[in-house]
């Protein structure tokens, strides 16, 4: 069992596979996580390629109401693996491999922002929404939520 640091390198790993699959960083994201888990294994790399180009496969193919699920998948079949590989090294191996993938987690984060395509909205950062006069306002949460008090009411307001 891999410690708490550990698991979270490897969950962050398996997000970075799955938010770059079909954007402008996924060559650079695939070549770096396929170098990464080949560890100088030019064979084993050209087989995360190819897994790596299945998910992306997988993901673009996917229908809108399917999107989310297969997504949270493929997260888990990421950091799972990544994980695998983690829990073969010794101790000063299994250190230096997190902090490889640490450095190249930092190298391709995605820009805070949003983005749009045919399956909906991305937003990296917070997100405030709020419906007014009968308006409604709903979303796909997919990440950390953290939900605090309401806002006190203006004194006007009663």
């Amino acid at each position: 069992m891999l410690e708490q640091a550990l698991t979270a390198v490897a969950a962050a790993g398996g997000l970075a596979v799955v938010q770059a699959a079909g954007t402008d960083a996924w060559t650079g994201v695939r070549q770096a996580v396929a170098r990464w888990f080949g560890r100088g294994d030019v064979e084993r790399e050209r087989v995360e390629l190819e897994r790596l180009d299945r998910t992306a496969e997988v993901l673009a193919a996917a229908e809108a109401d399917t999107t989310v699920s297969l997504r949270v998948r493929q997260e888990a079949a990421w950091q799972t693996r990544i994980e695998a590989v983690l829990e073969q090294l010794d101790d000063t191996e299994r250190q230096d491999a997190a902090d490889e993938l640490r450095a190249l987690l930092d190298q391709y984060r995605a820009p805070r922002g949003a983005s749009a395509d045919h399956r909906g909205v991305a937003i990296s950062g917070d997100v405030n929404a709020r419906a007014t006069r009968g308006g409604i306002a709903t979303g796909v949460v997919n990440g950390e939520v953290r939900i605090g008090p309401p806002p006190r009411p203006d004194p006007s307001q009663g």
